[in-house]
């Protein structure tokens, strides 16, 4: 009893408990006993801080919920445990720079989105620096520097945050 008593408070310490009593902890478990997901609830919607997880127990993905639809910042994992990507969303889309990472956990590619849809650059990276730019107006392809010096003339570094 004391054991689960402590994994309630601490999972409470963790995760927080919404201020909203009508919210319960939900627990969704795979066919081998491992935990496939695990967050709040209320009144059937997804709210709050959600883990995912893959068959074997590893994290999937983690982030928050509100209303049902994904919110703020969202990090995804691969099998293994290495990060895959993580950006933020808004409204259920993807929104503002988004990180995806190679098979190694190095950072490949950084896109800025707005609705899910590439827009403004695109900054690719080969072992940490920058390898080359893309910008992009509404999901399509405007215009792919190769250097650094050229993004700059005709573009803000400010453009970058």
């Amino acid at each position: 009893m004391f054991q689960k008593l402590f994994i309630l408070a601490t999972l409470f310490l963790f995760l927080g408990k919404p201020s909203n009593e009508e919210m319960t902890y939900y627990k969704e478990y795979y066919a081998n006993g491992k935990t496939k997901m695990e967050g709040w609830v209320q009144k059937g919607v997804k709210m709050g801080y959600w883990i995912f997880y893959y068959p074997k127990g590893s994290i999937s993905e983690k982030g928050h919920y509100e209303n049902g639809s994904r919110e703020k910042y969202w990090f995804f994992y691969r099998q293994n445990g290495i990060r895959s990507k993580e950006g933020q969303y808004s409204k259920g889309k993807k929104s503002d720079w988004w990180l995806f990472y190679d098979l190694d956990g190095n950072l490949d590619y950084k896109c800025q989105l707005n609705l899910g849809i590439k827009n403004r650059i695109c900054l690719q990276y080969d072992n940490g620096r920058i390898s080359s730019a893309v910008k992009y107006k509404n999901g399509n392809r405007i215009r792919e520097y190769y250097d650094m010096p050229s993004f700059k003339r005709e573009n803000k570094l400010s453009d970058l945050r």
